[in-house]
């Protein structure tokens, strides 16, 4: 028994992997037990603990559970490392899941101990480490989250488009005051203070914003959602333009405390209220099909192309998106990325060896010579996720922030599964533009036959920019330009650009 002992650090993990793939519950799995013999069986709380790495089970008890998965009893000691996670309940981003096994390894107390040690060492704040929490959060849930849509719906009574003396009328109906302050950029040249909450109340405003509307209703709504959703209690971020994020804000530093986690998650829950209340869920899905997914359409609802792409993520019937916004040389501000797309290499917010031929990134080389706002360009890309090649379309923009800082968006989806739904050879299309692609260097047309089969995607799925990229070269990219899959190799590190 102290053999065994020694040697299931991952037995619970494999059993409990093996049960769930065989659609079996405890129940159901110590009944199949007790057909073998009822004397020695295990009770359902025995199961679980086993499971749970709390109790070991007995020699002959292994070999009844082996049994009945007709596997060998050592299948399931240390000597067979290879745990399958288990499948997610929902589909999501990211990388994959991994067992938390041996279970006393990753207990609620180690891990206590041990996240501090790891922000530390990385040099990782404990607001980063909080909205990569929320982010996954986010990406598991596909951006849908029915109890705060409707808490905004019932402010805004899903009217759209907003005017801004509509949203300040809102915030009077639920008793907050508007007040108005001066202030330029206050922590250097890219940061702008635009507004903040001060309990129980009151909403300060930057008059900068005045004549900014489409900024100006999204923080008073971001406000409102304080309200309603806290009790404006005032535990909440200030809104500020600062393209580094909280990565150079005064007081950083690494490590992790409760109030890191509760603002982070706040300025989720309010970002997403905002965005339901000023983009009600049914109005908006009926405007994106009107205006074929288009981002500069943001313009007739007088919102930003930010707040258009986010909420493009949380209300297409569609899943698999991901969006960017991103400041040069390399911030990421913003991220997510439920259809899986690996997230270029870097330290939680800045990217420090990106891919050239992304095209968030090849227009953040650029962002310091813009003058204004570009239009949206869209591209479709390959990329090989470690496992198979992946079919990606982006569709980027330069804008500027509050401050006048200029900065990229980028929305985009996976191809692959809408091409599987259209009864298409998914696997076959994307090999085809892979093929084409490496064949010409990295950078090549899209084959006739897969361009035909990405605009039926398009046509399908209304996004007219899928359509428009299928008629422009597609591109070879990967998550860090270090390992670059070109041959010849022709991606170099990018260098920062000039402040």
């Amino acid at each position: 028994m102290s053999g065994l002992i020694r040697q299931g650090h991952f037995l619970g993990a494999k059993l409990r992997a093996l049960r769930k793939r065989n659609g079996l519950t405890l129940d159901e799995l110590s009944a199949r037990c007790v057909q073998i013999d009822a004397a020695a069986a295990p009770s359902v709380s025995y199961l679980s603990m086993v499971e749970t790495g709390k109790r070991m089970p007995s020699a002959d008890m292994l070999e009844m559970l082996a049994g009945i998965f007709s596997k060998e009893p050592r299948w399931f000691l240390d000597e067979n490392t290879q745990i399958e996670a288990l499948p997610p309940k929902r589909e999501r981003g990211g990388l994959a899941a991994m067992p938390l096994e041996p279970a006393f390894l990753f207990s609620h107390e180690l891990l206590q101990n041990a996240l501090p040690e790891l922000l530390s060492q990385t040099g990782t704040t404990g607001r980063q480490f909080a909205q990569l929490l929320i982010r996954v959060w986010q990406e598991t849930h596909h951006n849908d989250f029915p109890d705060i849509e409707r808490a905004a719906e019932a402010a805004g009574q899903r009217r759209m488009p907003l005017s801004a003396e509509q949203v300040a009328e809102i915030c009077k109906q639920h008793g907050l005051r508007i007040r108005w302050f001066d202030e330029a950029a206050s922590r250097g040249r890219d940061a702008l203070l635009r507004a903040r909450f001060e309990a129980p109340d009151t909403v300060l405003v930057n008059t900068r914003l005045r004549n900014q509307p489409a900024r100006l209703k999204y923080d008073l709504a971001f406000f409102v959602g304080h309200k309603i959703l806290h009790n404006g209690d005032g535990l909440i971020s200030p809104h500020s333009a600062t393209p580094a994020g909280d990565r150079d804000a005064p007081g950083s530093a690494a490590g992790m405390g409760a109030q890191d986690v509760l603002h982070a998650w706040r300025d989720f829950e309010c970002s997403f209220f905002a965005g339901a209340l000023l983009c009600p869920r049914l109005p908006f899905r009926r405007f994106l099909i009107r205006e074929a997914h288009s981002v500069t359409a943001a313009r007739k609802l007088d919102v930003t192309a930010a707040l258009v792409m986010r909420r493009m993520t949380a209300v297409s019937p569609y899943r698999h998106w991901h969006f960017f916004d991103a400041y040069p040389p390399g911030y990421l501000r913003a991220v997510y990325r439920a259809n899986g797309i690996p997230l270029p290499w870097g330290n939680m917010s800045k990217v420090s060896d990106p891919c050239p031929r992304w095209a968030v990134f090849r227009l953040l080389r650029k962002t310091p010579a813009a003058s204004r706002a570009s239009v949206p360009t869209s591209q479709i890309s390959v990329m090989n996720d470690g496992v198979r090649d992946r079919l990606y379309c982006c569709h980027s923009m330069v804008t500027r922030d509050a401050n006048q800082v200029p900065h990229v968006l980028s929305v985009g989806v996976d191809l692959q599964p809408a091409l599987e739904a259209q009864g298409f050879d998914a696997d076959g299309v994307v090999a085809e533009v892979a093929a084409a692609c490496r064949a010409r260097g990295g950078d090549a047309p899209i084959p006739v036959s897969a361009a035909a089969s990405i605009r039926a995607v398009s046509q399908v799925l209304n996004i007219a920019w899928i359509a428009a990229a299928a008629g422009a070269p597609a591109s070879v990219i990967c998550p860090r330009s270090g390992g670059c899959p070109r041959s010849p190799r022709s991606c170099t590190p990018v260098e920062a650009p000039a402040a």
